[in-house]
């Protein structure tokens, strides 16, 4: 039995940026991740700080608009904490429209491989217990607290936060599943440079600013399957040599597929939960395409949760209970 504070299932970018902001107030956390931490969705994404992105939910915009605000923070600290560098890679974004329209949008993007590096380590130096390989099975209320359980044995906590992204629950039955997205990355050659994000509602590009650039991503419900497939990938390459003639040179160096949490109207599940786990656990996740953008925020917002305060912006459009078959709220 291992006690602490708050306990975390879920070692991703929305998991290790609440434990960092909780540690950050003075609470001992432990974070039990089912594999390695940040190699999942937070490994597989693109990286685009995407919040003025035309094609975002118009619930996301308050969310989005103070995560951008927490960003430079965010970073700072997790570089400061971890001793590695977490820069930023493109500032200005070419948006398409489906009207047609090409807006330039002052937008950044960093390489979250980066944020995988760092994040881990920055969550360690700050205090916090990262134990991987350690899936939580059910979770129950003992007493005064919670108890969640694992292969491994059980851990206990006087409050539980559920942020295992296309994996979640435990508590009880949310409509998350999982949607996979393939994706590439491309070297251009020598001399051709790509400085900022190009972006349509089907497609991105994302350079790194070292030639390489990343293409992605396909859009598909199959369940956990994380296989990727070369027509997938060549179809997406005929997309971006036709949205970037310059594509047409550029050389395949690395494919992946992620697997996004999404729910069912496409808005993230954050909220307490009701019935016996009440004042007791939480959830934070369901956040698809917008996990690597909203993490400061939801964060935040957890912390504030947690401690009873009134969030900094309204999260009714993310409660739980908008679902009639959820039990949190």
């Amino acid at each position: 039995m291992a006690d602490t504070e708050v306990l975390i299932a879920g070692g991703g970018i929305i998991g290790l940026s609440a434990a960092l902001e909780l540690a950050g107030h003075g609470l001992r956390v432990a974070v039990l991740e089912r594999g390695k931490a940040m190699q999942e969705a937070s490994w597989a994404a693109a990286g685009m700080l995407a919040a003025t992105d035309p094609e975002n939910p118009p619930a996301l915009q308050a969310l989005a608009e103070l995560s951008i605000r927490r960003y430079p923070a965010f970073l700072q600290r997790v570089e400061q904490l971890s001793g590695l560098r977490v820069p930023l890679r493109t500032a200005k974004t070419l948006q398409y429209t489906h009207q047609g329209e090409q807006l330039w949008l002052e937008e950044h993007s960093f390489d979250p491989r980066d944020l995988c590096a760092a994040l881990p380590a920055a969550v360690r130096a700050a205090g916090v217990e990262l134990i991987e390989e350690t899936e939580v099975l059910r979770v129950t209320v003992d007493g005064g607290g919670v108890v969640a359980e694992t292969a491994r044995g059980s851990f206990s906590a006087a409050k539980f936060i559920s942020c295992c992204g296309a994996w979640l629950p435990p508590l009880g039955t949310l409509p998350v599943f999982p949607v996979k997205g393939q994706m590439a990355t491309v070297r251009l050659p020598d001399g051709v440079v790509l400085d900022h994000v190009i972006r349509t509602p089907e497609l991105y590009l994302v350079p790194r600013g070292d030639g390489r650039v990343v293409i992605g991503a396909t859009v598909e419900h199959g369940g956990f399957d994380k296989s990727v497939e070369r027509s997938a990938i060549e179809r997406m390459l005929a997309s971006a040599t036709r949205l970037w003639p310059a594509m047409a040179a550029a050389e395949i160096v690395e494919t992946w597929a992620g697997l996004r949490p999404a729910s069912e109207d496409g808005l993230p599940i954050l909220g307490e939960c009701v019935g016996e786990f009440a004042n007791r656990c939480w959830a934070a996740a369901g956040h698809f395409r917008n996990g690597i953008l909203l993490a400061p925020a939801t964060a935040h917002l957890i912390g504030q949760l947690l401690r009873g305060e009134k969030p900094d912006v309204d999260i009714a459009a993310f409660r739980c209970d908008r679902f009639a078959v959820a039990n949190v709220h």
